[in-house]
């Protein structure tokens, strides 16, 4: 779950430390206040898209830092990527940060090493789920509407769309051999020629170096044959002038007074070795010698294929020792030509991909079906307490006229409002502020089982709120009343399975959570604006919560209302006289009691 979010000069926040706690949660304030900017802080850290704007004015950059206790699910793919836990801790923890700069230049870290945005991205599926005020838009979506059936029946359709694309290819290959029956004919008769006229020379890796290096050497036969005599005579012939004859007294006068000064031993093993070094290499030249000899035929041989090389190379435009490679990319060529227009082999193909395909849709189709009908039920049990009472959710699989590489069907949410309509697409039936309240529905009955406490031995799915911590970030929107009493009980009831955020103005949202934070805005001694974060309890939390209820003019039925809820909710001990709370004019000071206490600024 969430541990500590750090913001350090991000849009309107200067320095901010909030640390998060198991359970319900609830950021309140006045309109513009900053609460929204939490939630974008979150998303950043998480590697969503930023830019120069979320820098506070005036400053170099901005910053983010969020700690997380650490998924076991998470460890394998941490330690590959070099961002490893300390696994001996009691409990783990995974600590991401982000950096903007003016400039727009971002930076990011997990566990302090460097890291990409879309390693960010990756962990965030395994931490935490932010729905918006908007989420229901994406109920109108086919797309998002089936991804959701799919993560209530733990399907995974990657296999699917791989089947799909294959089965897509077959019939494209066939498609094109049908319509391209002359052209593909006439190609692979060029081929074919072309073939046939490399065939005849019949060219062979690395023939092209080994003939041009025998062709230097038989055109220049006569000119090595005499060098190398001219040197052999000049190393070991019998005159006594030769180099060998010469190096070889060179040694005996040295030896004969080499015991007279110790200096001398190392120039007369020098020289020996000279003396050496000069029989090895006559030798050598002899062995040549006996072995060259002039072949005007082997010539003549070698300037006749040589030339057949050339001719092909010039002619197909082409390096000669690239002849062997063009053959077999021809021959590459050739074969995939024939498969092309084998349309049998084609057909063939395309029925087993189709085969295949259809088996795998319609273990998909089979798996949506068994789930649409528990989902719908869990949904519509939902939505009785959600001011809907009465109302029914269904999920209609309907066949699709093609195959698609999502399966075979469209998944449609209809919905009716009032008991005794007809189920329609939810989009056309209901208003804003029903399409929040399904959207919640939807949510909460479609969360996968959350990890136990201190429990890491288990892997949790990261589709569809498999993770551990859920933010509604004013999906409460439009409701009211006791429709909202039900929605914060809701939540709260989820703060017992998940840690659970919610940005609200509901005071009765407010007043069932565990913890309750106000976010506020003041402008400072320097004359720019900064929101700041308080946790509040107490006579505090009941002004706020009569805040949310009656404005900033707080009457005492607002205040005695406030506590009512609070009680209700099991969150507030009864005062023992009726409490006397205004809301201090000083927006550097919390709401509460005259001479209340003055807000302290958290430090980053």
């Amino acid at each position: 779950m969430l541990r500590r979010l750090a913001l350090r000069d991000f849009v309107i926040v200067p320095a901010l430390e909030l640390d998060f706690h198991a359970g319900f949660s609830v950021l309140t304030g006045e309109t513009g206040a900053g609460k929204s900017i939490l939630v974008d802080a979150l998303q950043l850290a998480l590697g969503g898209r930023g830019d120069a704007g979320v820098v506070r004015e005036g400053a170099s950059r901005a910053e983010v830092s969020v700690e997380f206790d650490s998924p076991a699910v998470l460890a394998g793919w941490l330690d590959v990527a070099g961002f490893a836990t300390d696994t001996s801790a009691v409990a783990p923890m995974l600590l991401l940060r982000r950096s903007i700069d003016a400039q727009g230049k971002s930076r990011a870290w997990i566990n302090g090493s460097p890291a990409t945005l879309a390693q960010l991205r990756e962990l965030a599926d395994h931490l935490l789920d932010i729905h918006g005020q908007h989420a229901w838009q994406s109920l109108t979506r086919a797309a998002a509407t089936r991804e959701r059936l799919d993560a209530q029946a733990g399907l995974d359709t990657t296999e699917l769309a791989a089947r799909f694309a294959r089965r897509k290819a077959a019939a494209d290959a066939l498609a094109l051999a049908l319509a391209r029956g002359d052209e593909i004919s006439h190609e692979r008769e060029r081929l074919v020629w072309q073939i046939s006229e490399l065939d005849k020379l019949a060219p062979a890796e690395g023939e092209w170096a080994a003939l041009s290096a025998e062709h230097q050497r038989l055109a220049h036969a006569q000119a090595l044959m005499d060098a190398a005599r001219l040197a052999l005579d000049a190393i070991a012939d019998e005159d006594r002038h030769n180099a060998e004859a010469l190096a070889g007294r060179a040694v005996d006068a040295l030896v004969s007074v080499s015991h007279h000064d110790a200096r001398i031993g190392p120039i007369v093993e020098a020289l020996q070795g000279a003396v050496a070094q000069l029989q090895d290499a006559a030798h050598s030249l002899n062995a040549y010698l006996g072995r060259a000899d002039l072949d005007p035929d082997r010539l003549a041989d070698l300037d006749q294929r040589l030339s057949a090389w050339m001719g092909l190379a010039r002619r197909y435009r082409r390096p000669a020792d690239q002849l062997p490679a063009l053959l077999a990319q021809w021959r590459d060529e050739l074969q995939a030509q024939d498969a092309a227009a084998d349309t049998a082999a084609l057909q063939a193909a395309v029925a087993h991909a189709d085969r295949h395909y259809l088996d795998e849709a319609q273990r998909v189709s089979a798996a949506r079906h068994a789930a649409a009908a528990p989902l719908a039920s869990a949904v519509t049990r939902a939505m009785q307490g959600l001011g809907l009472g009465g109302g029914r959710f269904e999920v209609a699989l309907s066949p699709l006229a093609q195959a698609q590489s999502q399966g075979l069907e469209a998944v449609d949410f209809l919905v009716a409002g009032h008991a005794g309509s007809t189920p329609r697409p939810l989009g056309r039936v209901a208003s804003g502020g029903e399409l929040s309240r399904l959207a919640l529905a939807i949510v909460v009955s479609t969360l996968k089982p959350a990890p136990r406490p201190g429990d890491r031995s288990g892997e949790v799915p990261a589709a569809q709120g498999g993770v551990g911590t859920l933010i509604f970030d004013e999906i409460d929107a439009g409701i009211g009343g006791a429709v909202g009493n039900t929605v914060g009980a809701l939540m709260k009831q989820l703060g017992h399975q998940r840690q659970v955020l919610a940005v609200t103005h509901l005071a009765q949202v407010a007043a069932c959570a565990d913890h309750h934070y106000v976010v506020s805005k003041a402008l400072q001694a320097d004359g720019r604006t900064a929101s700041t974060v308080l946790p509040v309890s107490g006579e505090a939390r009941i002004s706020e919560v009569a805040r949310m209820l009656g404005g900033e003019r707080l009457a005492g039925t607002s205040l005695a209302h406030a506590q009512a809820m609070l009680q209700q909710a099991g969150l507030q001990p009864a005062l023992t006289s009726a409490p006397s709370l205004t809301i201090d004019p000083n927006p550097g000071k919390l709401p509460g009691p005259a001479g209340s206490q003055t807000r302290k600024r958290s430090k980053a």
